[in-house]
């Protein structure tokens, strides 16, 4: 009954929200047309419920520019003004609210992160997976990327562990004041939060 009733949420609040947000999504979206041009979404497919592939929906922040080799340049090069602008205020995950709309996730659950990062996980890590992964989360509302990912992790399967419906709308109450204020965007020294190479690799 429980899941039902989060399931009814999601589909509620995320249909309201992009009706009521729909100007400032289209205001957005020239914004990035104008500064980057197109494409206004970033697509990239992260790992959802039990581990099962997702194509996860952000506005555009990087431009895509490439050394003399063809690769990419580092995230702090290519993150532009507006895309900061963005990260800093978390608009960047306003399209999200589709991939809750449709099903994909959650309004609250652990983050969706990259596909290569499933063979990393210890086995407690890995129960992340047991719920759908959300816009915000536990770990979120307790320091978001300034958290190192052991924490992050920690705090992922707590809140699989003791998730309620109370405990979502404590979560999405405290996500407002901390978007707003731009907490814990990304760790000191990083534009966007470093990679997650697994516990094995860092000799633990």
């Amino acid at each position: 009954m429980k899941s039902f009733i989060k399931r009814l949420a999601d589909l509620t609040l995320s249909a309201v929200a992009i009706g009521v947000l729909s100007p400032l999504l289209i205001l957005i979206a020239f914004a990035i047309l104008l500064v980057m041009g197109s494409p206004v979404l970033f697509r990239q497919q992260r790992a959802g419920y039990l581990g099962r592939p997702f194509h996860l929906l952000k506005f555009r922040t990087m431009h895509s520019s490439c050394d003399a080799q063809g690769r990419l340049l580092p995230d702090s090069d290519r993150l532009t003004w507006l895309g900061n602008f963005l990260r800093r205020l978390s608009l960047d995950e306003l399209p999200q609210l589709w991939n809750v709309l449709v099903g994909d996730m959650s309004l609250v659950g652990p983050r969706p992160l990259l596909l290569n990062y499933l063979p990393r996980y210890s086995e407690e890590q890995a129960r992340r997976h047991e719920v759908k992964p959300g816009i915000t989360g536990w770990a979120q509302v307790h320091g978001r990327n300034t958290l190192d990912w052991e924490e992050k992790f920690r705090l992922d399967v707590w809140y699989v562990d003791h998730w309620s419906l109370s405990l979502d709308a404590r979560i999405l109450s405290r996500t407002l004041s901390k978007a707003l204020g731009g907490e814990g965007v990304a760790r000191q020294g990083h534009a966007t939060m470093p990679e997650f190479m697994g516990n094995a690799r860092r000799g633990e």
